[in-house]
């Protein structure tokens, strides 16, 4: 029997969300499904209950295994987000902590493993897993997801659980169908949570979350209320996802390109490489990176750790200073891109012509293309040819990475008769 970690919490309401106190000992459901709205304070209360379980007198010390789909995304999220709760805790001082590893080890012999499930073979070496955690359950796929549960198999550990975590986003996605039109694995449990539910939230980020509600009603139900979306007019319907080698012979010989979107607080900066194969109309989209709150030293940083530093990278022309100061951290031949007239509806035109082959790990990409959708006239019910402004940032940084191979013909406006899904 493990010792049990002792943790002095008088007043739990003042700590934990009411949504996650209510459930925090709850270990009794094999599958917790957890989804929502940002800002509602998910992930930040799974943590606490993982923790918290792993600091229980149980027969056999908790493995515990925090998932992202992409291994370089861990370090700044889930794994920060335990050992701020560890420190919060006042337990990050007696814990064991391998940065290079991304593993920690409590006092009483718990462990919290960390890595991506784009390296699939490092998942399955893992052995004796009690708890496997997903954050942003919806970038990765189905059979990730059975593969996940294949690995909670360790009798030893009692009370085994599968955690997802995730904002919704198009119906089109995979735990949409799992878990929310067919039936569940049997022990699921779901919790929706909203900003509503988080009374720890400032009042300046409830603002600019009920802003929304005037400015972008469609992305609101979405972002802030934690609804799927409903099929509309998809911008891209069409795309293909698979595992791409830069390496391979046919992709090499194929001409590199590189946009960057710059973004900050509520947006993302993004950065895409992809590979146009012009004679056979097709895209191929090998990397991303994207990430809020980054200053311009760090998109460069990024850039450069890439090894994407001396490559032409063409950027959002509104952000000249950021361009000038990425210059001077390195990353010399990046260029403002020209933004003609009507250069969005222009750049989308010009993408549709091609064949989309993504990268499974764009999981970004995947989420936007997913989501990108066309508005719709009130008036007439009729499709415009203008796009929602959201689920837009990682393909700006494309119509950027473009702009020298797009013939910038300027488009005449249309409107797309009525579509259903």
């Amino acid at each position: 029997m493990t010792m049990a970690i002792s943790l002095n919490i008088p007043e739990p309401e003042k700590v934990f969300t009411k949504h996650i106190l209510d459930h925090l000992t709850d270990y009794s459901h094999p599958v917790e499904i957890w989804y929502g709205g940002a800002s509602s304070g998910k992930s930040h209360g799974v943590v606490q209950k993982m923790v918290l379980k792993a600091c229980k007198p149980w027969k056999f010390p908790r493995r515990m295994l925090f998932l992202r789909k992409v291994a370089r995304t861990v370090k700044r999220s889930i794994f920060q987000d335990v050992l701020d709760c560890l420190s919060n805790f006042q337990l990050l001082a007696y814990c064991k902590v391998n940065l290079s590893d991304f593993e920690i080890k409590l006092p009483n012999g718990a462990q919290f493993l960390f890595a991506g499930m784009d390296d699939p073979e490092k998942i399955k070496s893992i052995k004796g897993v009690s708890d496997v955690i997903m954050e942003e359950a919806t970038e990765f796929t189905p059979e990730d997801f059975m593969q996940l549960r294949i690995r909670l198999r360790e009798a030893k550990h009692l009370q085994r659980q599968l955690v997802l975590m995730f904002n919704p986003v198009s119906k089109a996605n995979w735990v949409f169908t799992n878990f929310f039109v067919k039936e569940p694995p049997k022990g699921t449990v779901i919790y929706q949570s909203t900003y509503k539910d988080n009374q720890f939230l400032d009042r300046a980020t409830r603002d600019t979350i009920e802003e929304l509600a005037r400015t972008n009603p469609a992305y609101y139900r979405i972002y802030a209320l934690g609804e799927f979306a409903t099929l509309d007019k998809l911008v891209f319907p069409k795309f293909e996802k698979t595992r791409l080698d830069a390496n391979n012979s046919n992709l090499r010989q194929l001409k590199d390109l590189f946009g960057l979107d710059f973004g900050y607080v509520n947006d993302p900066s993004a950065f895409i490489h992809i590979k146009v194969d012009d004679k056979n109309k097709t895209i191929y989209f090998l990397e991303e990176y994207v990430r809020k709150g980054m200053l311009n030293n760090e998109i460069a940083g990024a850039i450069k750790q890439m090894g994407y530093q001396k490559e032409i990278i063409t950027a959002d022309a509104a952000e000249k200073k950021s361009i000038e100061e990425i210059k001077r951290d390195g990353v010399t031949r990046i260029r403002p891109a020209k933004k003609g007239p009507d250069s969005i509806v222009q750049g989308i035109a010009f993408l549709q012509q091609y064949r989309l082959v993504v990268d499974d790990r764009c999981v970004k990409l995947i989420e936007e293309l997913e989501n990108y959708t066309y508005v719709k006239d009130k008036k007439t019910s009729e499709y415009t040819n203008k796009p929602v402004d959201s689920y837009n940032h990682v393909i700006d940084a494309v119509r950027y990475a473009v702009e020298e191979i797009n013939g910038q013909a300027r488009p005449k406006a249309k409107v797309v008769k009525n579509y259903y899904i």
